[in-house]
C-alpha cells in the first residue's frame, strides 16, 4: 500500500545510473532526501515506501592494489601445506560450554567466553541501561561462585549509590540484598578492587557492623572506573562456607575472579558513561529545539499582536471621532489577525500530534468546495480570480475531512498570498483521480512569481517561510504531515515567472476496500 504501481525507474544514462521518481504518491528518497531525479553513487540508499535498496557499483578495474590469484603448481596436492583447519562456525562453538569443557585450559576459555558475551551485551542498542547491567550481572554470576551480586551506580547529581542490578542465587530471593558499607566505602576511597576470604575477620573492615550482622564470609568488590570518574561499584559476596559448597581450595572466590570482575567493572562503567552522554545529548537537542520553537513562535505572535494593536488603535480613534468607517477598518484588521493567531495555534497542534487519521467515506469535492467558499472573500479583496474545477466523476473515497480541509486551506491560502497585488492574478483548485481511480488528488495552481528550484526541498521544513514576516513557515509542513498520514504526499512543480503547482495525492482507500485484489496487486 506504500508503493505506487509505477513508482520509480532506474536507468543507465551517460555513463552513470540514475533513479527517477514517477510522480509516486509517497515519493522516492535517496539517503533520506526526497528526489525527482538523482545520479547514484556506490553506497547510496534508495527508499521506496517502506523498502530500502542499497545501490552498489561493481569494483573498478583500476584498483590501486591489484590482487592476483596464483594457480597451484602442477602435481601439487590441494592440502599439501595445510597443517590445521577449523570449522566455519568455530567462533560460535567457542561460546558453547560443551566445547569449552573439551579444552585443556577450561578456566581461561570460560573467562574469554564471559568477556565476549559481556562485550556483545554492551553494544546492544535494544536494551535499556537497567536491562543491560542486569544481564551483565547475571552472566558474571554464572562464572563467579557467589551467592549474591549487585551493581551500585552513583547518581549523577547527588553522588548517592543506587542499585541498578541485583541478583540473589542462594537463600530467600524475596529478601533484601545486604551490601557491606565497610567494603564499599573502602573501594570508593582507595579506587581499587578487594577480595576478602573472611570478611568478618579482615582487619581492613574492622568494626564493620554490616559484615557481622549479615554473616558475609567472602566478598568481592571492584570499582567501576569511567573515563573521568568512578561510576559506582560491583559487589558480590557469599554467605555459605566454602566447605559446604564442596570447595577443595578453601575459598569460593579467588584472585582470578577479582581480576575478571575488575575488567567487567570497567566495561560496565563505560556503558553507564556512554548512556549518560547520550541522554545529555538528546536532552540538549530537545532543549535547543524547544528554544528555537519558542523564539520563532514568539516572533510570529509579536507580529500578530502588533497587527491587533494597530487595529485596536483604529477602532479607538473611530469611537472617539464617531467615525464608523474607521471603526470598520480597524475591526477588519483585528479580525484578520485573530484568524492568523487561530491558524497558528491550530497548525501547531496538528503538527505536534502523531496519529492515525479517522477515515470516513465521502466525496472529496464537498471539502474542496467548502475551502473555495471560505477563500472567495479574500480572493475578491485582493483582486484574484479564484477558479474551481471539480471532477464530477470523482469516485467515493475515505479520508479525514477536517484534516484534508486544513491541508487544502493552507496551500490555497499560500497561493492567494503569492499572487496578491499582481495583475490578472489567478488561483485554480482542481480535483481528480488517477490510475483508474486508485489514487485521488487535489491540485492548487497559481500564475504567481514561482519558487526557485533550490528552495523546493526546504519548503516543507518547519518554520521555513518564503513570505517573510507575513508567514509562519508551519502551513506547508502541517499539510505534508496530513497527506503522509493518509499514505500520500505533496508534489510541487514551479518555474520562476510561470507560477507554481502543488499536487496533494493519496491512495483511494475506499477503492481498495471494495477491491481487495487490486490492493494486493499493488
Amino acid at each position: 500500500t506504500e508503493v505506487s504501481r509505477n513508482h520509480a525507474v532506474l536507468r543507465y544514462e551517460d555513463g552513470a545510473f540514475l533513479v527517477a521518481d514517477r510522480r509516486s504518491s509517497n515519493g522516492t528518497f535517496v539517503n533520506g532526501l526526497s528526489i525527482c531525479s538523482h545520479r547514484l553513487s556506490s553506497g547510496d540508499q534508495i527508499t521506496v515506501g517502506g523498502t530500502d535498496l542499497l545501490f552498489q557499483e561493481e569494483a573498478s578495474s583500476d584498483a590501486p592494489v591489484p590482487v592476483e590469484i596464483i594457480p597451484s603448481a602442477p602435481g601439487a596436492g590441494e592440502a599439501s601445506n595445510i597443517v590445521s583447519s577449523v570449522e566455519r562456525d568455530a567462533g560460535l562453538q567457542l561460546l558453547e560450554r560443551s566445547v569449552l569443557q573439551q579444552e585443556r585450559n577450561d578456566e581461561n576459555l570460560a573467562t574469554l567466553q564471559l568477556v565476549y558475551r559481556v562485550s556483545e551485551e554492551m553494544v546492544s542498542s535494544a536494551l535499556s541501561l537497567d536491562q543491560l547491567l542486569q544481564r551483565v550481572l547475571d552472566r558474571m554470576l554464572d562464572a563467579v561462585a557467589a551467592d549474591r551480586g549487585c551493581m551500585l551506580v552513583a547518581d549523577p547529581l547527588s553522588g548517592e549509590l543506587k542499585p541498578m542490578a541485583v541478583t540473589i542465587r542462594r537463600g530467600d530471593r524475596d529478601a533484601h540484598m545486604p551490601v557491606s558499607r565497610s567494603i564499599v566505602d573502602y573501594v570508593l576511597k582507595n579506587g581499587q578492587g578487594v577480595r576478602t576470604s573472611d570478611a568478618r575477620a579482615d582487619s581492613r573492615f574492622a568494626g564493620g557492623a554490616s559484615i557481622m550482622r549479615e554473616g558475609i564470609r567472602e566478598a568481592l568488590c571492584v570499582p567501576m572506573p569511567g573515563r573521568f570518574e568512578l561510576m559506582g561499584v560491583i559487589y558480590v559476596d557469599t554467605t555459605t562456607a566454602s566447605a559446604a559448597s564442596g570447595s577443595t581450595t578453601g575459598s569460593k572466590l579467588n584472585n582470578d575472579h577479582l581480576r575478571l570482575l575488575a575488567a567487567i567493572g570497567r566495561q560496565a562503567a563505560l556503558a553507564v558513561e556512554n548512556n549518560r552522554y547520550q541522554d545529555a545529548f538528546v536532552k540538549a537537542e530537545r532543549l535547543a529545539a524547544i528554544g528555537e520553537t519558542i523564539a520563532i513562535l514568539s516572533h510570529h505572535i509579536k507580529n500578530i499582536l502588533q497587527g491587533v494593536k494597530g487595529g485596536s488603535f483604529l477602532v479607538e480613534q473611530g469611537l472617539q471621532d464617531h467615525d464608523e468607517e474607521a471603526i470598520a477598518d480597524g475591526w477588519d484588521v483585528v479580525q484578520r489577525n485573530q484568524d492568523r493567531i487561530y491558524h497558528l495555534v491550530t497548525d501547531m497542534l496538528t503538527f505536534s500530534k502523531d496519529r492515525q487519521p479517522k477515515l470516513e467515506s465521502g466525496n472529496l469535492n464537498d471539502v474542496v468546495r467548502d475551502v473555495h467558499e471560505l477563500l472567495t472573500a479574500q480572493a475578491t479583496k485582493s483582486g484574484t480570480e479564484l477558479r474551481l474545477r471539480l471532477d464530477e466523476e470523482m469516485p467515493p473515497s475515505a479520508y479525514e475531512a477536517e484534516a484534508i480541509h486544513r491541508a487544502v486551506l493552507n496551500i490555497a491560502g499560500n497561493a492567494l498570498d503569492a499572487v496578491s497585488g499582481q495583475e490578472n492574478a489567478v488561483v485554480e483548485i482542481r480535483t481528480g483521480a488517477s490510475d483508474g481511480g486508485s489514487d485521488i488528488w487535489i491540485e492548487v495552481a497559481d500564475n504567481g512569481p514561482g519558487i526557485p528550484k533550490e528552495q523546493h526541498e526546504e519548503l516543507f521544513n518547519l518554520f521555513r517561510s518564503t513570505k517573510g514576516n507575513s508567514g509562519t513557515g508551519i502551513g506547508l509542513a502541517v499539510s505534508q504531515k496530513i497527506l503522509r498520514e493518509h499514505g500520500g504526499d505533496i508534489m510541487i512543480e514551479s518555474e520562476l515567472g510561470k507560477g507554481c503547482r502543488f499536487r496533494m495525492i493519496w491512495p483511494n482507500f475506499e477503492d481498495e476496500s471494495r477491491n481487495p485484489a487490486r490492493r494486493t496487486q499493488s
